[in-house]
């Protein structure tokens, strides 16, 4: 399958789900600052759905810091420049490989879209500058899962996996991928070599 037909049929369906979840838990839920430990259990104790926002990275690193709004806009434009450099380049000529760009771009573009809009549709900011209000910007993390054995490698996580999105979901099945990608490259090539020696 070639990018277009995995932008159209696979990136752009997950970004519209992405983007539809996230604004109905914003819709549903106040802002965090409200209503503290808010949720709606699916499955209680073990899967529940919440408002969390995100100025940081993976893990919440960087969460609630001046730095984060300003880094965390540009590590994404890095990120796609870093794709586009690689494709063209021919990196991504497995399957697994063209499927993993895909949903990293749904993942980068899910993401990145929270933080260059999210901060403007805050209530509590309404009155600040332009600049003040794209600094608030923060991705939306809504999904909350508990896992076994996980508070014993983090105790004070309660068994709690940090909250994500679908973005996020995307981006760690492409890394997933990629891994897997390059292993059967790797696997492909080798018999080649063995038959010119």
């Amino acid at each position: 399958m070639t990018l277009p037909k995995l932008l159209l049929f696979l990136t752009l369906p997950l970004y519209v789900l992405d983007q539809i979840t996230k604004f109905w838990t914003t819709a549903t839920f106040p802002p965090p600052w409200h209503a503290p430990g808010a949720h709606i259990p699916v499955i209680d104790g073990w899967f529940h759905l919440v408002r969390v926002h995100n100025q940081g990275v993976a893990f919440g690193f960087g969460n609630g810091t001046a730095w984060a709004p300003v880094v965390f806009m540009i590590v994404p434009v890095i990120a796609l420049t870093m794709i586009r450099i690689f494709w063209k380049k021919g990196v991504f000529n497995h399957p697994f490989s063209m499927i993993a760009v895909a949903l990293l771009l749904c993942g980068i573009f899910g993401n990145l879209t929270d933080r260059l809009v999210q901060g403007f549709l805050l209530e509590d900011f309404k009155d600040a500058t332009f600049w003040g209000r794209l600094s608030e910007g923060y991705v939306v993390d809504f999904v909350l899962v508990r896992l076994p054995f996980y508070d014993k490698l983090i105790p004070s996580s309660g068994g709690w996996w940090p909250a994500f999105n679908v973005a996020d979901s995307c981006i760690c099945i492409a890394a997933v991928l990629l891994f897997i990608g390059g292993l059967r490259e790797e696997a492909a090539k080798k018999p080649r070599q063995g038959g010119v020696i």
